[in-house]
Formats: structure tokens, C-alpha cells, sequence
């Protein structure tokens, strides 16, 4: 088992008008390589992996835990900094 630090964001309890893929961002650039960000919503957040395509491709592998129906869970890792 990996040691690795997993910062976990529970999408589905922060309000709708709250739901801003900013702060997603923001808590990804705070990682280090080799760290993950895991999303838990409740559906699937495709936009947000167009957005990482965008912004960070190559720099991170998505990797889905739990794909619904009713809760996905989706695991980002950081394989190197911007």
C-alpha cells in the first residue's frame, strides 16, 4: 500500500452555488508529484476531466474508483507539476 498522500473533496456536500472547478484547481496545484486528488460526486465529472485536458495535460493520470449510478468516486494523481 502506497504512502502517498491522498487529499479527498466530497463534492456532493459543498452547495451548488459553491461548486466551482477553481477550487478543485486550487487545491491540485497545492500538490507535489506523486500526490492524489480524489473527487467523490454524484455523477460523473467528465467536464472537469476536459478541463484538466486543457490546462494540465500530461501532467496528471485520471483514474475512476467507482463509476455511479449513484456516487463516483475519481482519483487525479499528479505525475509532475505544470
Amino acid at each position: 500500500m502506497s504512502n502517498e498522500k491522498i487529499v479527498k473533496i466530497d463534492v456532493r456536500v459543498i452547495p451548488l452555488s459553491e461548486r466551482h472547478p477553481r477550487k478543485i484547481f486550487d487545491i491540485w496545484d497545492g500538490l507535489n508529484a506523486g500526490e492524489t486528488l480524489q473527487i467523490i460526486n454524484d455523477h460523473d465529472p467528465k467536464p472537469l476531466y476536459y478541463q484538466f485536458e486543457i490546462d494540465y495535460k500530461g501532467c496528471y493520470k485520471w483514474e475512476y474508483i467507482v463509476q455511479g449510478p449513484k456516487d463516483w468516486v475519481i482519483n487525479i494523481i499528479k505525475i509532475k507539476a505544470k
